[in-house]
């Protein structure tokens, strides 16, 4: 992964943007912003956790450019991604008196980027918004690509609609305040990333997952730019998840419903870490990849912190909750599946007794 490589462009017809990974870019947003829109104002939506670390920085850049700024916060956590936090949102920034060109800039991990990308689509029917990260998790996967939402109590993210940022701003200063559950949650959508496109990737993500967990912000800072790299390949091949774009969904299947049964007391990327490796030995009992790939595979997720067993939760429930996923097409399961490190394939013709024996694995 080159050093300098701290710029990506995502080339989506009438929506291209770039994401910039730079160390200190927090402070210095309010050019960054002022160089996108002619607009006087500029609203801040950011979390109870986030708020107090990061947003008098972020409102102090902006104001020094010129921007009349608001900021609302929202309760922290996964259990508050639903409509009832959105309307706080709704109620919090609507009397600013915005108008179509006032950019939201959502300041914080996914939930408050997925929350601020959707109140961004709905309010006015639609206005811009800028991702600004905070969490490794969002910085590589929830602020690239546009899905915005929230969750309903039968699954994750059912509700949303497609709304591509007008930049990303990525600080990695920022993961030096963040508790090491959420920094290793980040590294299985890294992890993710490199096993459905770059082998190579990978076995560097072998040698060097240590230098990501020691908060090494220069490793990090070309973790995340090559991450967002591989990410916006794929999601400008399919803006609208209609074919490849999928293929981002491996371990998701089985990690959403992780999430949603044990009602959120696994992180997101503790639940996907989980998934990858349950897709992972469904793919083998099926003979589509070898068993010395899964072994890499749990193995980078242990030597990432990761959970690898021990799951506990009622199988039923799991699969019950994923006939409700929302990637579901005509009432059959879809599985992202490995072939090999570096290469997937979907399938949707996947036996019942299969996608339980995977789910028992992980006891």
């Amino acid at each position: 992964m080159p050093s300098d490589s701290k710029t990506v462009r995502v080339n989506i017809p009438g929506h291209d943007y770039h994401i910039t990974v730079l160390p200190g870019l927090l402070s210095d947003a309010g050019p960054h912003l002022r160089a996108l829109t002619k607009s006087q104002k500029a609203a801040i939506v950011t979390d109870s956790h986030v708020a107090p670390l990061y947003a008098a920085t972020l409102a102090a850049s902006l104001e020094s450019a010129g921007f009349q700024t608001i900021t609302a916060t929202i309760p922290a956590g996964e259990q508050h991604k639903n409509l009832k936090t959105l309307s706080t949102i709704y109620d919090q920034i609507i009397p600013f008196g915005l108008d179509r060109s006032t950019p939201l800039l959502a300041l914080g991990g996914g939930v408050v980027g997925d929350m601020t990308g959707f109140a961004a689509a709905t309010i006015l029917r639609g206005i811009p918004f800028i991702q600004i990260p905070t969490t490794l998790l969002a910085m590589v996967d929830a602020s690239v690509g546009g899905k915005t939402g929230i969750d309903h109590a039968l699954g994750k993210n059912l509700i949303g609609a497609f709304h591509q940022p007008l930049a990303v701003l990525i600080d990695p200063d920022t993961l030096k305040t963040l508790p090491p559950r959420e920094l290793r949650s980040g590294l299985a959508e890294c992890i993710k990333h490199h096993i459905i496109r770059d082998a190579p990737g990978f076995a560097e993500l072998e040698r060097n997952i240590f230098r990501a967990i020691a908060i090494d912000v220069d490793y990090l800072a070309d973790l995340v730019a090559h991450n967002v790299a591989i990410k916006a390949r794929v999601v400008e091949n399919d803006p609208l998840e209609n074919s490849d774009r999928a293929h981002l969904n491996f371990g998701h299947t089985f990690g959403h419903a992780i999430e949603t049964v044990s009602n959120y007391t696994y992180s997101h990327g503790e639940s996907v870490a989980l998934g990858i490796i349950a897709a992972s030995r469904m793919a083998a009992m099926l003979a589509m990849i070898d068993p010395p790939a899964v072994d890499r595979i749990v193995n980078v997720i242990a030597a990432a912190g990761l959970p690898t067993r021990g799951l506990t939760l009622p199988v039923d429930n799991l699969l019950a909750c994923m006939s409700f996923d929302k990637k579901a097409r005509s009432g059959r399961i879809r599985f992202v599946l490995p072939t090999a490190i570096g290469s997937v394939t979907i399938r949707d013709d996947i036996a019942p007794d299969l996608v339980r024996a995977a789910v028992e694995s992980l006891r």
